[in-house]
C-alpha cells in the first residue's frame, strides 16, 4: 500500500482562474514525492461542523518546490471556505489518495487521448508531463475555458465547448471526430455522461481506456463503503461487485466498471 500523509501544509499562492474555479499551490514536499497523475488529496475544513474532509485531484506537482496544486470549483460550504484562504494560511490535508493513471500504458511510441471534462480537466496537467508517448488533450467546457496554456506546454490541446464560444462546438467525441484523431490509448476525467460516452467510443474503436471517476466522497481511505460503483470483478473488502472509487479507483479500466 502507497504511504499517505496527513500533514497541515502552507499555501504558498492561491486565485481564481475562472469563474469560480481556484487554483492553490500548497507546500509540502512528501506529498508532491510520492503522488502519480491521477492521485488526490482529502482537505480538512477549519470549521469543526463539517466533519469530512472535501476530495480534490491533484493537477500539478512541482518536486523541485516541495509543492503540490490543486484546482477545484466552489461547490458548496466546505470549499467555498477553500476559497476564502490566503498566501501564509495553513491547510490539513491527506495525501496522495488512490489509484492514479497507469503511466506505463503511456510508453513513448503510444498516442494518447487525455480527456477532460469540466472539473475533470486539472488532473490531466499532470498527466500531459509525465507521459511519453503522443500527447493529444482534449479539453471539454462548457463555456469559459482554464489550464489551457498547461495543457498546451506538454502536448496538442483541442478545445470543445457546449456554446461554441471556442473550438469544436459540442462535446469531446465531437471534437475528435471534426479533427480526425486517432489514439492507441485513453485517459479520461470527468462527469459519468461523458465517462460513458467515451467507454462506448473507446469500445467502437477497439482503443484501451482509462478513466478517473467524480464521486463524492466520505473516509477517503476506503473504510465507509460510501463510494462504491458497479464492477465485474467481487470486490476482495465487501465481497460484492463493487469497488471503492477512493481506494480501488479512483482512476480504473473502463472494461472493469459499469457507468
Amino acid at each position: 500500500m502507497a504511504e499517505k500523509f496527513r500533514e497541515n501544509a502552507v499555501i504558498l499562492s492561491q486565485e481564481e482562474i475562472a469563474h469560480q474555479i481556484f487554483s492553490m499551490w500548497i507546500e509540502n514536499d512528501r506529498i508532491a514525492n510520492a503522488a502519480v497523475p491521477g492521485q488526490f488529496i482529502s482537505v480538512y475544513s477549519n470549521d469543526s461542523g463539517r466533519m469530512l474532509p472535501r476530495p480534490i485531484s491533484i493537477c500539478e506537482t512541482d518536486k523541485e518546490k516541495h509543492a503540490i496544486r490543486i484546482v477545484y470549483r466552489i461547490a458548496g460550504k466546505g470549499t467555498e471556505e477553500f476559497s476564502s484562504y490566503q498566501k501564509g494560511d495553513k491547510i490539513d490535508i491527506l495525501g496522495p489518495l488512490g489509484n492514479g493513471f497507469p503511466l506505463d500504458r503511456c510508453k513513448k511510441g503510444r498516442k494518447i487521448f487525455l480527456i477532460g471534462g469540466g472539473i475533470g480537466i486539472p488532473p490531466m496537467v499532470q498527466l500531459a508531463k509525465e507521459a511519453e508517448g503522443e500527447v493529444q488533450v482534449i479539453a471539454g467546457y462548457r463555456s469559459e475555458r482554464f489550464l489551457t496554456e498547461e495543457l498546451g506546454q506538454n502536448g496538442t490541446l483541442y478545445v470543445a465547448t457546449e456554446d461554441g464560444s471556442a473550438g469544436t462546438k459540442g462535446t469531446v467525441l465531437d471534437c475528435i471526430r471534426e479533427n480526425g484523431l486517432t489514439a492507441d490509448v485513453i485517459c479520461a476525467c470527468g462527469p459519468t455522461p461523458m465517462l460513458r460516452a467515451v467507454k462506448e467510443y473507446a469500445k467502437e474503436q477497439g482503443i484501451e481506456c482509462w478513466i478517473s471517476m467524480e464521486e463524492r466522497m466520505a473516509c477517503g481511505i476506503g473504510a465507509c463503503l460510501a463510494c462504491v460503483c458497479r464492477s465485474k470483478e467481487v470486490d476482495d473488502h465487501s465481497r460484492v461487485h463493487n469497488k471503492r472509487i477512493c481506494k480501488e479507483g479512483p482512476v480504473f479500466n473502463a472494461e472493469d466498471i459499469e457507468l
